[in-house]
């Protein structure tokens, strides 16, 4: 049974055990709750002290408390803090041999344990059941609960499994805790927990000291490193999407003296857990890593977080930023984003059965809108988890730091909510926006919606304008999202009064990061599928032409061109960067530098260019004589697995720096190796890709053949392509 504490009782355990003075929130309501017996409901923000809602009544209560966790890195991380506190607390996992089970077992059933972590993998066990239903279970806690809903994020099978698994283990209350959940997502936990009656405890979302950007991902390393090096040596996490883009930005960092190490989980298990420890005991500045870094990572002082990848879900996005700034101090929360991403994200979901593939659809929408949007974002994220934000300007995000012009919105907003009524309330943005803008497709003909008098209503504005009106007309309270239909928009009676007498309400316009990123990447490419400044590569060009005169050399001996092009992408302002381009050296850039730098830091200031000019110019670390040996391996015609091994890099790291030299200017012969791989009918198809497409960003043909070719493949033959016809 639980023990039944006074409130004295609690606040003198809070200070013996865990040295706080006071309860934070609802900290104290919640632990009385639970053990009373009830059930109980947390929805608390990262940092703001949910496990302590369930350790402390584990502590003073008789038996032992079952914690569900969905990370063993997790496990062991709060197990460490308990046992440091002196409270017998131990996990149960894939990690301990057989003897050290026995041993934990033993330990509940005899009572000596306070807390046991248990994956839900585990839980499910039947010898792992069979062994509960021996011992005194004072409650059960299910941390990270969001995982049971489908219509949420992080969504894992096995939590739907917890409740049935409970029963049969006995009665007891249960403690059901997150950090994210929205309306939808609560509604489906409590219902799979059987927890309607259960007493919800609900924090505020707002994190004030978070500050929230989004920047459009053009020269995103550079943006990066610049960004990190702001940050002065300052704890922060980087998360990417694959494995791949983790080491590759690790290793970029780390060549550019950041302090900065990889976590993912196709790592070595020590090397991991090496790079954890590193990170919490400040012996590692930058953590780059996948999502699953930092759940339940206790770390009161991360400065910073960055998405360099747009992220699956405003869930998983709020969850993550919320791993900055727990210690209450102003930090940091970087978003650089691209609708590409959201694209290749929609692509992975492809294989899912429908009604997963059309919630992440919904998922990644919200991602878009946000990252898009010019409105508040501290409004944007609370209003998501129904939460509203009645200040005109927060102060702490990039929308309210520099805001766009707002124009007048009444007309625009009754246009949106006649469009939500003359289409019935049935019907998500999409469709919406089409019978706004008249676009007469089968879905809207199908409905006889183009019959109808408010169809084309708003054909002047481009849909990405309608799609901010209708966000915008959520915030404002005129219309809803439907709980139990996700993603169709209903009409608030607020909304309807509006309808009949509006008055005037700002709105501004949505950012066109697509565009901007698409028009960069075009200009960057073309033609031959350039990637330098070519106003500045001619510039170059020029002045080298005036030198060599001076010097009476031919230009080629001044800096050849592969030089010029390098120097037009990444901008060198020093002798120390300028050394680091292809064909230069030493030599040549105390011999002809001066004047060419002269002209780079003129044309920067000129056109306001960001830089990072104390960015390395190379993203590896591999020196100019692994260059050399790579370029005299690959002639001699070796294997590229065998190449790597003697040099003591990796499959990849050598593939990105074959791509680096080619893409500098040297032309390379992989014939020999790709023909092995592809047939020349494949070949050719890949290469027709590149001569056709307006854009040779790797990225994007990985999308557009990936159902026909692998990555490897992709690569090389783009390698092959730019040596045979952009060299």
């Amino acid at each position: 049974m639980i023990e039944i504490a006074s409130k004295s009782i609690l606040r003198t355990d809070l200070k013996r055990i865990f040295g706080y003075d006071e309860f934070r929130g609802d900290q104290e309501k919640i632990i009385h709750n639970i053990l009373v017996g009830k059930n109980t409901f947390v929805i608390m923000p990262t940092g703001a002290g949910k496990s302590l809602c369930y350790q402390l009544p584990a502590v003073i209560s008789e038996g032992t408390t079952i914690v569900i966790s969905p990370l063993i890195a997790l496990m062991k991380n709060q197990v460490d803090q308990m046992v440091a506190l002196g409270v017998n607390a131990k996990f149960l996992n894939s990690t301990l041999t057989k003897t050290e089970i026995k041993k934990v077992k033993q330990e509940v059933i005899s009572g000596e344990i306070k807390l046991l972590y248990v994956a839900p993998e585990s839980l499910i066990k039947d010898e792992n059941i069979h062994f509960l239903n021996q011992a005194n279970i004072a409650f059960v806690a299910i941390d990270e609960v969001h995982c049971i809903s489908e219509w949420g994020h992080d969504f894992r099978p096995e939590y739907r499994r917890i409740r049935g698994i409970v029963s049969q283990i006995g009665q007891m209350p249960i403690m059901a805790l997150t950090a994210t959940a929205t309306p939808k997502v609560q509604l489906d936990i409590m219902k799979n927990l059987d927890m309607e009656g259960a007493n919800l405890f609900k924090s505020s979302f707002n994190r004030p000291n978070l500050q929230y950007e989004v920047k459009p991902k053009q020269q995103a390393k550079k943006i990066l490193i610049k960004f990190v090096k702001e940050q002065n040596g300052k704890s922060g996490i980087i998360y990417c999407l694959s494995r791949k883009k983790v080491q590759e930005i690790a290793e970029l960092l780390k060549v550019n003296g950041i302090n900065a190490a990889p976590y993912h989980a196709g790592m070595e298990s020590h090397q991991r857990i090496a790079n954890q420890d590193g990170f919490l005991n400040e012996e590692i500045d930058v953590i780059v890593a996948t999502i699953a870094f930092g759940m339940g990572i206790d770390k009161p002082d991360v400065r910073f977080v960055v998405h360099y990848d747009a992220p699956k879900s405003i869930e998983g996005y709020y969850q993550e930023t919320g791993r900055a700034g727990r210690d209450g101090i102003k930090s940091i929360c970087l978003m650089l984003y691209s609708y590409n991403d959201v694209l290749k994200l929609e692509k992975f979901n492809k294989d899912k059965p429908v009604t997963e593939r059309e919630n992440s659809k919904l998922l990644l929408e919200e991602i878009a809108n946000y990252a898009e949007s010019s409105v508040c974002r501290r409004t944007q994220l609370l209003h998501y988890f129904g939460e509203n934000y009645d200040q005109d300007n927060c102060g702490m995000c990039d929308n309210c730091q520099y805001p766009k012009e707002q124009f007048e919105g009444a007309e625009y907003l009754k246009i949106a909510i006649k469009a939500v009524l003359d289409t019935q309330e049935r019907f998500e943005i999409n469709h919406i926006v089409n019978f706004i803008s008249g676009k007469k497709n089968q879905h809207i003909k199908s409905y006889g919606h183009d019959q109808l008098s408010g169809f084309g209503s708003g054909n002047a504005e481009q849909d990405f304008f309608w799609k901010a009106v209708l966000r915008q007309a959520l915030f404002n309270q005129l219309l809803l999202k439907d709980i139990d239909t996700p993603g169709i928009f209903k009409i608030t009676s607020k909304g309807k009064k509006y309808l009949e007498k509006s008055y005037s309400i700002k709105l501004t316009r949505n950012h066109e990061y697509q565009t901007d990123g698409e028009e960069e990447e075009i200009q960057k490419l073309k033609p031959n599928l350039q990637s330098y400044d070519t106003t500045l590569f001619n510039l170059l060009k020029g002045l080298r032409k005036t030198v060599a005169r001076q010097k009476s050399l031919p230009p080629y001996v001044i800096f050849q061109e592969p030089a010029l092009e390098e120097m037009a992408t990444f901008y060198p302002s020093t002798f120390e960067n300028l050394r680091r381009i292809i064909g230069v050296g030493e030599s040549k850039a105390r011999k002809f530098g001066k004047p060419f730098l002269d002209l780079i830091n003129r044309y920067v200031n000129e056109n306001d260019i960001m830089t990072a000019s104390d960015v390395l110019i190379k993203s590896s670390g591999v020196k100019s004589r692994n260059k050399i040996s790579i370029i005299n391996k690959i002639d001699k015609k070796y294997d590229l697995e065998d190449i790597a091994s003697s040099l003591g890099i990796t499959y990849e790291m050598l593939i990105s720096e074959i791509e680096n030299i080619s893409e500098s200017g040297t032309k390379l012969n992989l014939n020999y190796y790709v023909d092995h791989l592809l047939d020349d009918e494949r070949q050719d198809d890949i290469i027709d890709y590149f001569l056709l497409t307006e854009s040779g960003d790797l990225d994007q043909a990985i999308i557009d053949l990936e159902e026909e070719y692998s990555e490897d493949e992709i690569r090389l033959m783009r390698i092959k392509f730019m040596s045979e016809y952009a060299h």
